[in-house]
This record gives C-alpha cells, sequence and structure tokens, in this order.
C-alpha cells in the first residue's frame, strides 16, 4: 500500500521516462518535476525500492520496477478517465480537469474504475488527446505529430492533442477554437521565427507561435 506522496512521486518518475525515452531518470530530475528538493527525493525513493517499486542506485538514477510501472499506469487510467468523467457527464472544461483528476485518482477501488470505464463507453483518450491505457496498462497508438514538425503549409489538419496542460494555456487555445477534433488550415509560415498562421472554421484566421506549435499534436 502506497501513501498518495508516493503514488505522485511513481507518476512522476513515470511521465519523465516518457519525456525523455529513458527508462532511468535522476534524482534532479524528478526534484524538479515534484517541486521539492533533491534530498526530499532521495529519502523518498529509499521508502519506495523498500517496497519494491523502484530500483534506486546512488549516482546511477532510479527507474520503476514492474510493480511501479505496473501502479503508475494504474494512477494515470484513473487520472484520464476521471477527466473523461468530468468533461463529458459534468461539464467541466479541459482547463479544470486536471487538478480535480488529480484528487480523484487516488482512489482506490478497481471495481468502481471499471465500472467508470464501461459507463463511459471504454474511452481511448482524455479529454487533452492523451491516450487511456487500458486495464492491462496497454495504450491505444495512433500516427501523430507536433504540428511544429510541419513545414507545408496549404493542407487542414485535425488537432488531436496538447502536450502541456497548463490551465491559462488551455484557455488560451479555447479562446481560439482550439481544442481535440477541431480541424484548421495552415495558410503560411513565417519563415523568420517559424509562427504559424491558421485558418480555424467560424473565426478570423490566427498567428500562432512555433512555441505554440510546439505543444499542438494533429493527425500525421
Amino acid at each position: 500500500m502506497q501513501s498518495l506522496a508516493e503514488e505522485n512521486y511513481l507518476k512522476a518518475i513515470y511521465k519523465l521516462t516518457q519525456i525523455i525515452a529513458d527508462p532511468t531518470v535522476s534524482t534532479q530530475e524528478i526534484a524538479r518535476e515534484v517541486g521539492t528538493r533533491p534530498a526530499s527525493v532521495t529519502a523518498m525513493l529509499r521508502k519506495l525500492a523498500r517496497k519494491g517499486m523502484v530500483d534506486h542506485q546512488k549516482y546511477h538514477g532510479v527507474r520503476l520496477t514492474k510493480d511501479g510501472q505496473a501502479k503508475a499506469l494504474d494512477l494515470i487510467r484513473k487520472h484520464r478517465l476521471w477527466e473523461v468523467f468530468l468533461a463529458e457527464k459534468l461539464g467541466f472544461a479541459w482547463d479544470q480537469v486536471h487538478e480535480l483528476a488529480e484528487q480523484l485518482e487516488h482512489v482506490g477501488s478497481a471495481e468502481l474504475v471499471e465500472r467508470l470505464d464501461r459507463y463511459l463507453g471504454n474511452p481511448r483518450f482524455d479529454p487533452h488527446g492523451d491516450p487511456i491505457p487500458n486495464e492491462q496498462g496497454r495504450f491505444t497508438l495512433r500516427s501523430q505529430r507536433s504540428l511544429a514538425a510541419i513545414n507545408d503549409p496549404g493542407h487542414t489538419h485535425t488537432l488531436v492533442g496538447v502536450r502541456l496542460h497548463e490551465p491559462q494555456f488551455l484557455r488560451y487555445l479555447s479562446g481560439l477554437q482550439l481544442q481535440p477534433g477541431a480541424e484548421f488550415e495552415i495558410l503560411s509560415i513565417q519563415a523568420y521565427d517559424r509562427s504559424y498562421h491558421l485558418r480555424i472554421p467560424g473565426s478570423e484566421p490566427v498567428w500562432i507561435s512555433h512555441q505554440t506549435a510546439q505543444e499542438l499534436i494533429v493527425k500525421s
């Protein structure tokens, strides 16, 4: 049995392994992710190691064990299912669901989670376009890429997700009518700063920065 703090660490470690594409992460990287001191991270990693959730070797980083990864994926599954429920059934905006799901993901009942999954129709993606792992921890994969990787204007694309879940950023996208499922045409790409000129149905053409384009995921 893990505490809420221990569960948050497991999820943070898994998230980092996906960002850096490496199963081993450093204490410093974890400290930045959870917003605490490396010494505090080290103390937590010792606890998790004693419980068989991580392999931790001083100066060599930490990696999740099979049990640790299974627990992290279970938390991610619950988090994203609750996000779908909050958005689709309770009408919360996509910039509101993350913080609420952070609280709900720690509910321990496996039966509740499976009933929730069935009630929602076994969704494969959450409101931000992130894949929801199934009961076995497997994700649905799709062909996708960052908008910033597209160099040829004049084509229509479909937004399928976002990398950044910061509420202020999501509200900015909502104001542009850019949410998962939205279609838009790239009118032009500014050579100087690689900003993107987009035409979104129902609104005036808009410019978005290259930094914003990096956070947008489209079908490839």
